[in-house]
């Protein structure tokens, strides 16, 4: 069966974009371990793994950093889905830190920490293709005839 002219165009859009990916995971992931190495404040201690940290693993859960896939994995992490998985995982943390059922520091400013470069990920990832993959489950009213 051929492949339609869309998911053409979106595996090449992905795969042209995927060295750039590669590289912001790269420098995310380096960033938020250098935070445990280098002391440059409290804003880099408090605050930039909170920003890397949820960024690098949208990167990684979206698979944007390799070579096209269309697989069960990569059709349920749309970038919508992805991002909300994260916000509600992210304010789920802090939830639980004001509530205190561990022992954390309860910080709001965590909380804009962590979208702060998952939002803009997400418009470059919609921007850049990302969204072109088409899940059979998510086709809307249109019913799917085998």
């Amino acid at each position: 069966m051929a492949e339609p002219r869309s998911q053409k165009a979106a595996r090449s859009s992905h795969d042209r974009h995927a060295p750039l990916w590669a590289i912001g995971l790269a420098a995310l992931g380096a960033t938020g371990l250098a935070t445990n190495w280098i002391d440059l404040g409290w804003f880099w201690s408090g605050y930039v793994l909170d920003m890397t940290g949820p960024a690098w693993n949208y990167i990684l859960f979206r698979g944007r950093f390799t070579a096209w896939a269309d697989n069960a994995w990569t059709r349920f992490f749309t970038p919508g889905r992805t991002l909300g998985i994260f916000v509600v995982v992210c304010g789920g943390i802090e939830g639980a830190q004001y509530l205190e059922l561990y022992e954390a520091t309860f910080d709001p400013w965590d909380l804009v920490a962590y979208i702060s470069i998952l939002g803009p990920l997400f418009v470059i990832d919609v921007a850049t293709g990302g969204a072109g993959r088409v899940d059979p489950g998510d086709q809307g009213s249109t019913p799917h005839h085998p």
